[in-house]
């Protein structure tokens, strides 16, 4: 069976603090994590299928060496989803933790710098420490796998505060298909009373945050088609419909001058954030210029009104995620292609749903296209919005294990990104998620040389223990 292995399968000398564990056991850390990042656990393309099932194993066998008990493997019509679990007193509260062990593909390769799946530590203008560079380290290996660093320094020190749950699944990057119907199967297994999720990120190494926001998704597949075969542009070409350049203007007319989204009832229901709550969010430390040049964009645009920081969070957005048709290869092909086809993910705030808002696009989509061609719309995967607030108990704990390790408040953020899964969580478990991320916007994930702060990495695992300790105590 493969499974990622303490030295000597035994569990650490005790330390009566996380920082002190970690200084001691470094390597080691490290060590582990990267067995784990070897292991290319893509779950979008079915050549991966073993290796995901690879790491799930590995993942089974580590929490069964950490001492978790009832640690199964459970198989799903996708990708197999990972549990085990510490009940040390019902009576105590039960933390879920939830995490993906599935990561991206690595496409395109050449743009690494190194093997994706060979980590390696890089110093940068950022981590100066170092960084691991691989496919996952960010986004979720390194992080799901601070939480079961975490729970060794719990076990290191006699017994966890308060009950714990692991549910690490392997399809998070291809929209959890298959999670939904689990957790309702097992709505018993996994009762508890908050979701602990290290899956975003914070504002710096510095500036510590907390997500309390997440917007919602609707994505879809369009396609546009024309004549009933490419056709030769010299001999058909200005007198029959070209799918792409029709594509082209219809995609241009989904904003206005203004940059909002021109969609019939996109913005019905939209949460206005007060002033108040903007003026909270612009303490938040932000720069234009350093945003442009991390991307190296000559300056910033979007919907009118609002800054960066807002329009990536708290206002909804419709981003063409990829176009093609037609001949793309090497040299000319003069053609008129038959079909032209996009990709579109719509992020949505509180106040939207995704399945109201995939059929006004739908319906706006179609009502837009000439009469010379034909649509079709192809829903994915989609989310609801999420919110939770800063009185939230959970939250409090988590604010003052931050404090504990980092020194300063951590700051509620809302994120631009979505976790469909969170509001899931709420509606089947009736339970509110925490979100204690600690990666960073510069950390490249889902593109060539993702990487994650060694600083990070061993802070979560230094941070987690206390968030513990302080809702064993709520």
């Amino acid at each position: 069976m493969a499974r990622l292995t303490l030295e000597n399968n035994q569990i650490s000398d005790l330390y009566m603090d996380p920082k002190s564990f970690i200084e001691s056991n470094k390597d080691r850390l490290l060590k582990e994590l990267f067995e784990l990042l070897r292991i290319p656990s893509i779950s979008a393309d079915p050549a991966y299928n073993e290796d995901v099932a690879k790491c799930a194993t590995a993942i089974q066998g580590h929490m069964s060496t950490l001492g978790l008990e009832n640690v199964e493997v459970f198989q799903t019509r996708g990708h197999p989803i990972v549990y085990g679990e510490c009940i040390v007193d019902p009576s105590l509260p039960t933390v879920l933790v939830y995490g993906h062990y599935d990561v991206q593909p690595a496409d395109p390769h050449e743009l690494w710098d190194t093997d994706p799946f060979e980590p390696v530590i890089k110093k940068t203008e950022i981590h100066p420490e170092g960084a691991i560079f691989a496919r996952g380290a960010c986004d979720d290996k390194g992080q799901m796998f601070m939480h079961l660093k975490a729970f060794e320094i719990l076990k290191a020190n006699g017994d966890a505060p308060c009950n714990i749950k692991f549910m690490i699944e392997g399809e998070e990057e291809v929209g959890s298909i298959n999670l939904e119907p689990f957790i309702k199967e097992h709505k018993e297994k996994l009762a508890c009373d908050v979701i602990l999720i290290s899956d975003t990120g914070m504002i710096a190494n510095d500036v510590p945050s907390i997500t309390t926001g997440l917007r919602g998704l609707s994505y879809v597949e369009v396609e546009v088609t024309g004549p009933n075969r490419d056709l030769h542009s010299g001999l058909y070409g200005g007198a029959v419909a070209n799918p792409l350049n029709i594509l082209a203007q219809m995609i241009g007319s989904l904003h206005d001058k203004n940059g909002a989204i021109t969609v019939e009832g996109f913005y019905d229901g939209v949460e206005i954030v007060s002033d108040e709550g903007r003026a909270l969010m612009a303490k938040a430390p932000f720069s234009q210029e350093a945003f442009n040049d991390s991307i190296a964009i000559p300056s910033g645009q979007g919907e009118k009104g609002y800054t960066t920081p807002e329009r990536t969070s708290i206002r909804p957005t419709l981003d063409v995620n990829g176009m093609w048709g037609g001949y793309i290869g090497e040299g000319a092909k003069t053609v008129i292609p038959s079909k032209a086809y996009a990709k579109i993910s719509m992020r949505l705030v509180p106040g939207q749903d995704p399945d109201d808002i995939t059929e006004k696009f739908t319906q706006h989509f179609k009502a837009i296209a000439p009469n010379s061609v034909s649509v079709k719309i192809t829903p994915h995967h989609g989310g609801l919005p999420y919110v939770t607030h800063t009185s939230d108990p959970a939250y409090q704990s988590a604010s003052k294990a931050y404090k504990t390790t980092f020194g300063v408040p951590a700051l509620p953020v809302r994120s631009g990104g979505s976790i469909p899964i969170v509001a899931l969580f709420e509606q089947v478990l009736g339970a509110k998620s925490i979100l204690m991320g600690f990666g960073l916007d510069s950390d490249a994930i889902h593109s060539p040389n993702e990487h994650y702060g060694v600083f990070n990495y061993f802070k979560g695992i230094e941070t987690i223990p206390y968030f513990y300790k302080y809702y064993a105590q709520k």
